[in-house]
């Protein structure tokens, strides 16, 4: 396991790349450096960035969660449904939230630890179907009408600038440092990354393990729609579409090996400040948000080919 804080070679390399990208944007944008701008960098990307935390657990475990943006946006609609239609209390309906976002990551987990189908194919039809269930409820229709202290929990700082989004990553991205680099489970989900078969042998329940890891996929995303629909204030049927690109950008940027076994989270939390400052540069620049969507797809192509042109260079193999 490695020490506190220390940056392997990939680390290392995103740092740089990091300092490059800051010095960039500082050079092309006055505004990039101020500290308003600095704290819109995470806040309009709050979401994303949670959700990707918890999507490092999912790849080195050799899995891959493609329903958590659908996720996101079944919980923001149902909360919608729920309180801005029915009336319902926004902290029974915000408790619902959240256990639809277990019920989800739980069915996931079952058919891929318990049935044995491959992840792709149960989160892609997931994905498909949670995000299904979530135009349902609204249609086409924008429902809002929300408690002015709900929209306050994403639209203003709780202490200073810090809203309760930017908040929950922070203490969330020190709760999984911990859990991944120092605690049992995340030995576990490294070992059952690298062979499911070497985990089985060696007496790891490896199919709860990863219904856990779906689980705690589920209940974050839900989370994180839940404070989508605070921070915009309204919600729509199509809330989230088009997340997983980035988060898996993030992860996989971060040196997460897409195959499982591999990657830490420092390394994920370097690639999205790298995400998030390329494109908040670009905005400040006028770039459109489908160049932007261009360019973060190029980094995902690069964050798989590069680490494998490295590995046959210097003369390994990479699985």
């Amino acid at each position: 396991m490695r020490r506190f804080w220390t940056l392997g070679p990939w680390e290392t390399f995103l740092l740089v790349v990091l300092a490059l990208v800051y010095a960039a944007n500082a050079w092309l944008s006055p505004e990039f450096l101020t500290l308003r701008n600095q704290v819109n960098l995470f806040q309009l990307s709050i979401e994303k960035i949670i959700v990707a935390l918890v999507m490092t657990f999912v790849i080195i475990n050799a899995e891959i969660d493609l329903s958590v943006g659908s996720m996101m946006g079944l919980s923001a609609c149902a909360f919608a449904a729920m309180v801005g239609q029915a009336g319902m209390p926004a902290p029974l309906a915000c408790a619902l939230c959240l256990l639809i976002g277990l019920a989800g990551g739980f069915v996931n987990g079952v058919f891929v630890a318990r049935v044995g189908l491959p992840s792709l194919v149960v989160t892609l039809s997931t994905y498909i179907g949670y995000r299904g269930v979530a135009r349902v409820l609204l249609e086409d229709r924008s429902i809002g009408n929300f408690p002015d202290w709900f929209n306050a929990l994403g639209q203003r700082g709780l202490v200073g600038p810090l809203t309760l989004g930017l908040l929950s990553f922070i203490l969330l991205f020190m709760v999984l440092y911990v859990v991944l680099e120092r605690a049992g489970f995340g030995r576990k989900t490294y070992v059952i990354g690298v062979s499911r078969d070497v985990a089985d042998y060696a007496g790891i329940d490896t199919a709860r393990h990863k219904i856990l890891i779906f689980m705690a996929s589920g209940l974050v995303a839900a989370y994180a729609g839940l404070l989508f629909a605070a921070r915009v204030g309204a919600v729509r049927g199509d809330v989230g579409q088009g997340f997983e690109l980035d988060i898996i950008t993030m992860v996989l940027l971060g040196g997460v090996s897409i195959f499982g076994g591999s990657g830490t989270l420092t390394g994920v939390g370097l690639a999205i400040l790298i995400v998030l400052s390329l494109r908040n540069g670009m905005a400040l620049l006028n770039v459109t948000g489908h160049i932007q969507t261009g360019v973060v797809g190029l980094l995902l192509l690069a964050s798989v080919l590069v680490p494998r042109l490295g590995a046959r260079l210097s003369g390994r193999t990479v699985a």
